[in-house]
């Protein structure tokens, strides 16, 4: 009986043009893959500096490995925080100005660790309505009640702010950039209100950290926010750092609570100690190869005025997620399946990963790609992209 109601869910999905499949991948990451035995342009990898497969990062791993082995063996409470995890924490407290990091295995886990510790029944909880599936569902999860505000509405925020009671927490939780919009949150505003209501302020910056900043530390230097101002921030490893895992930094204090109280955390191997010293090697060319971040914000400004050459109905954002947006799920379809025949791969997103009518395709653009790679995209988009999405279609 189950078995027919899962059939009949995975028929409906295909109907729908919302059915996933995966794909294997026969490369390292880079601009140029090899995938199910094809060749491709690559604009759908999170890798934003480029780093995945940087020589430095393989050297690190493949040494600590003939140190420590390829297991972290146990959870970081009883056996598994090696010197390496130790390192790395006191690296990224250290990058983002912080008193101290903790490390999750990944930024799901990092997400539902931190907001299941800090908040729970008689608490309060708002979160942008277009937070990370991993932020949504960490607010069910706590058990306090939770409301999700218009995407960047200040003033839905704040009107919901003043009507909560005087009782219990309260944490705004949202996403630093936007993960299918490449939008940013407005981060200091969004501090102004915390502190006005006495609410904590939580930025989850997967998609920030490593890219934004003078240094590469994320939406918190790129906005000039100080540990009091954002009080909890979270980060990954596995996009622009090019390795794996999370961390959030913050007060000792903070940092303390999550050590004791964050069940993911607590209740999960500690990551090999290898990629620890990938991430830590990581960090080192963050600060040695900022060009890196440079030729990736000259590489945006190309892709974004080729688009407007052309037309195409690109989603307002500044930052390496260059959503396309299309509406229609089997139109996205359509478009990946063309630019795909051209020998660029990119990913259409469709509900329930955005709203219905907003599917897109979701362009990502990496430090490790060039000007004729992006010449090559826009003339592919060109192409198939079809005359109805667009208005005056000028020739490339």
């Amino acid at each position: 009986m189950m078995t027919e109601a899962l059939q009949r869910r995975l028929a409906e999905r295909r109907q729908q043009s919302r059915y996933r499949k995966r794909r294997v991948l026969e490369t390292a990451q880079g601009p140029r893959v090899v995938v199910d035995g094809r060749e491709f342009l690559l604009f759908c990898s999170n890798d934003y500096l480029g780093l995945a497969n940087h020589p430095q990062l393989i050297a690190a791993m493949q040494n600590a490995a003939q140190q420590y082995g390829v297991g972290g063996g146990a959870s970081h409470l009883v056996c598994g925080h090696s010197a390496l995890h130790h390192q790395l924490e006191e690296g990224l407290a250290e990058i983002t100005g912080r008193d101290r990091a903790i490390l999750f295995s990944t930024g799901y886990m990092a997400n539902l660790g931190t907001v299941t510790a800090l908040v729970g029944k008689g608490d309060h909880i708002l979160e942008d309505r277009l937070n990370h599936a991993s932020l949504l569902d960490a607010g069910l999860l706590s058990g306090a009640k939770f409301q999700r505000f218009h995407h960047n509405d200040l003033n839905d925020l704040e009107r919901r702010l003043q009507k909560l009671p005087d009782e219990g927490q309260r944490l705004i939780v949202v996403d630093a950039v936007f993960s299918m919009d490449g939008d940013m949150a407005p981060l200091p505003e969004l501090a102004a209100l915390a502190k006005k209501y006495d609410a904590y302020l939580m930025a989850d910056d997967a998609h920030g950290f490593g890219v934004l900043g003078q240094s590469g530390a994320g939406s918190g230097e790129f906005f000039g926010l100080d540990q009091e101002r954002l009080p909890i921030l979270m980060g990954t490893l596995g996009k622009g750092i090019g390795s794996f895992g999370a961390f959030v930094a913050g007060s000792e204090v903070l940092i303390e609570s999550l050590i004791q109280f964050a069940r993911p955390y607590i209740y999960t191997t500690a990551m090999p100690p290898a990629v620890a010293a990938a991430s830590l090697a990581s960090l080192e060319l963050l600060r040695s190869e900022s060009w890196r971040r440079d030729h990736l914000r000259a590489l945006i400004k190309r892709f974004k005025s080729g688009a407007a050459q052309i037309a195409l109905p690109l989603m307002p954002s500044d930052t390496a997620i260059q959503p396309l947006l299309v509406g229609d799920e089997s139109l996205a379809m359509a478009i990946s399946a063309g630019l795909e025949a051209e020998g660029v791969l990119v990913s259409a997103i469709r509900p329930p990963t955005v709203a219905a009518g907003q599917s897109r395709l979701r362009i990502t653009i990496t430090a490790a790609h060039s000007t004729a790679d992006i010449d090559a995209l826009l003339a592919a988009l060109h192409k198939v992209v079809p005359a109805e999405l667009r208005v005056a279609l000028p020739q490339l």
